[in-house]
């Protein structure tokens, strides 16, 4: 065995290796240049693409008094599910990809916003979508705030990540449907709304500091060709059929006979609310997703838990038995020694800022940057991003100073 190992580092051993490569080149040096030039020119004209079709950031000011569930939001959400490329020529020639969009929860200086970005073609969509559900809610075209994070390692720090789930796609995170917020027959001082939490957080932070929750979203569905894959890549619906199974048959408290089927009495209750809510979810509309943070202040009064806090004001939207957010990947090293002057600590926290400014995660020219999409259905979505009502008490929430009514028809003209 270890004359074998070692007979690999002889010369005869690189001699073959060289000959084969030398003989075979005309097969795979062509088919290697081509992939190259393929990337390269689909890469340039989905930049091209993206940039020619222009953005749009709306910010939402909340009406004083909201007396709806975050249902309202899933109806405004549902609106932005696309998964219409183009013909192939779109895709391969011009560059076209799937539309994308950016919910966002950003708190300026303690000041906190909602904002949504979008491709400047769904503007009048989204604003529609949002007065249709919150007649009393103001929506303009902002200045984006996210141009004016800058980082520059003397002057300012950054805290940077992205997420992952928990558990398997096919699990929901606790929404507001397990918080009971759809039922409309509740005190005000027995709602418990999971966003709250994140607002109160948010609204601590001081002047000078900028902190913003970025849920990038694009419509789930199977990808082929018109995706650019050369095979077929299934939906979520084959893995909540095997978690499903998993549950049923591995998870149950009797173990199934080969020739008798597991049967429902079998499962705890936990087991069986599990199934009826991975049910319940897997019926609603999907999304590719990614929560990214950002939080970036002056080296003087930067707060180095605030990454922490931000992400602990969002635990209540796990439970033990569905699904839950974690960190996936931080924008530092884990060892000083491992990365001299910090050069790829800031090379990540740079990277990561340009990526949120430019909303860049399921496509060019940050594609899966720091992690993979997941699946959030419109129902969780609208949990982590929605207008709360008056439980909220945050004081820097943007709220519409008053309520607006329609002037009087018999006014003289």
């Amino acid at each position: 065995m270890i004359e074998n190992f070692i007979s690999l580092f002889q010369a005869d051993f690189y001699e073959k290796a060289w000959g084969y490569i030398t003989t075979t080149w005309p097969i795979w040096l062509p088919l290697f240049m081509v992939t190259l030039f393929f990337n390269i020119w689909l890469s340039y004209k989905r930049r091209e693409w993206i940039r020619s079709q222009g953005s749009v950031l709306l910010e939402i000011k909340l009406p004083r008094i909201i007396d709806k569930s975050p249902a309202a939001m899933e109806m405004v959400l549902e609106g932005l599910w696309e998964d219409i490329v183009g013909t192939l020529t779109d895709v391969f020639i011009e560059g076209r990809v799937r539309d994308f969009f950016s919910l966002e929860i950003v708190s300026i200086g303690g000041e906190v916003k909602f904002f949504i970005w979008a491709l400047s073609k769904w503007k009048n969509i989204i604003e529609s979508r949002i007065y249709a559900q919150y007649p009393g809610a103001e929506v303009f075209e902002a200045e984006d705030y996210a141009l004016k994070m800058v980082y520059d390692p003397e002057k300012a720090k950054v805290f940077g990540i992205t997420t992952r789930l928990v558990k398997p796609d096919a699990y929901p995170i606790k929404t507001y449907i397990d918080y009971e917020l759809d039922k409309g027959n509740k005190e005000q001082e027995e709602i418990v709304d999971p966003i709250v939490p994140v607002l109160e957080y948010l609204g601590s932070l001081k002047p000078g500091e900028l902190a913003g929750i970025q849920i990038l979203i694009q419509g789930h569905r199977k990808e082929g060709l018109q995706d650019a894959h050369l095979f077929s890549k299934p939906d979520w619906q084959e893995g909540i059929k095997k978690e499903m199974k998993k549950i049923i048959e591995k998870d149950s408290l009797v173990t199934p006979k080969p020739d008798k089927p597991l049967l429902i009495p079998y499962l705890t209750k936990t087991q069986d609310d599990t199934i009826k809510a991975i049910e319940r979810n897997a019926g609603k509309l999907a999304f590719n997703s990614m929560v990214r943070v950002a939080y970036i202040a002056p080296i003087d009064i930067f707060d180095k838990t605030r990454g922490a806090g931000i992400i602990g004001s969002m635990r209540q939207f796990g439970s033990k038995n569905l699904n839950g957010i974690r960190p996936h990947v931080f924008m530092s090293t884990d060892y000083p020694w491992t990365d001299f002057n910090k050069i790829i600590e800031n090379r990540l926290k740079r990277t990561h800022i340009d990526a949120y400014k430019r909303r860049s995660f399921f496509d060019v020219p940050y594609k899966n940057l720091n992690g993979k999409p997941y699946v959030l259905t419109v129902e969780e979505l609208a949990t982590i991003f929605h207008f709360p009502g008056a439980v909220a008490t945050t004081p820097t929430l943007t709220r519409v100073p008053s309520k607006k009514a329609q002037a009087p028809a018999n006014l003289p003209v």
